[in-house]
């Protein structure tokens, strides 16, 4: 997204233990959730690299209260939509900028997205040719992909599905600097 908005970057794993802070934030809604992991991770990087601008993101995805992980493979994944099929959820993308070990701004946004009710043997072919690249995905679905054909209805924000509440994000960059106005 970064990169079509003609924003350089670089990446760098800022190696926090996400499962640690969902532990900790047990019962915290999962927008806030989503806020909390992204400052987690942009504070991690800018505290290594104070000098440097620092944009962490993160998704939870809310399936009618319940939070969902991602699948650790095919099988769960197959299961997964199975039990998101003809149902709404809500997916948060959430950003964090932090520059000299302080987070200076924050937000997140939701999408309400609503899965169709699909033949078992789409859902077959879908996991087939997208494989394992759905495992990289909170809700195993790329919209950007095939993934697009398993939705009745998405409402919100295309960017805040692929990852990050990108209009945010760049009114940020703009107000520090690190982008031109």
């Amino acid at each position: 997204m970064l990169t079509g908005a003609g924003v350089s970057f670089s990446i760098q794993d800022a190696g926090v233990d996400e499962d640690a802070i969902k532990i900790r934030l047990t019962g915290t809604d999962p927008a806030d959730l989503a806020l909390e992991l992204a400052r987690a991770k942009a504070l991690a990087v800018s505290r290594k690299d104070p000098h440097a601008w620092v944009l962490g993101s993160d998704q939870t995805l809310d399936l009618e209260g319940t939070m969902v992980s991602k699948a650790p493979d095919l099988a769960a994944a197959r299961l997964r939509l199975l039990s998101m099929r003809g149902r709404t959820h809500h997916l948060n993308a959430a950003a964090a900028l932090a520059h000299d070990g302080v987070v200076v701004w924050s937000g997140v946004d939701t999408a309400r997205m609503t899965l169709r009710h699909f033949s078992d043997g789409f859902l077959d072919h879908y996991l087939a040719a997208e494989g394992e690249a759905l495992l990289g995905s909170v809700g195993c679905y790329r919209l950007e992909g095939m993934g697009s054909q398993l939705f009745d209805r998405v409402e919100g924000d295309y960017f805040t599905v692929l990852g990050m509440p990108l209009w945010p994000v760049l009114d940020e960059l703009r107000r520090v600097g690190v982008i031109a106005t």
